[in-house]
């Protein structure tokens, strides 16, 4: 999902990026989890086994942001 795609807003054209995800002592991509969000005590958010990394398409005309989660949009 790399080609060129039309802002669903304005038309304009979108780049693909992605939204920062700060950890302790790191960065990262943000990614999509399968289930509802559960407690943990140790880390606050227990994890799914199922997770798909995000990328975000900005507008450049706009600004508009549309998020997707594929497997290819995972750091390299």
């Amino acid at each position: 999902m790399t080609q060129d795609l039309p802002c669903p807003k304005c038309d304009g054209s979108m780049e693909r990026g992605f939204v920062l995800d700060h950890t302790h002592g790191g960065r990262g991509v943000n990614h999509w989890s399968a289930g509802e969000p559960r407690t943990s005590f140790w880390t606050g958010t227990k994890l799914s086994e199922h997770q798909i990394p995000i990328a975000t398409f900005r507008c450049r005309k706009c600004g508009f942001l549309e998020s997707y989660a594929q497997p290819e949009f995972g750091a390299k």
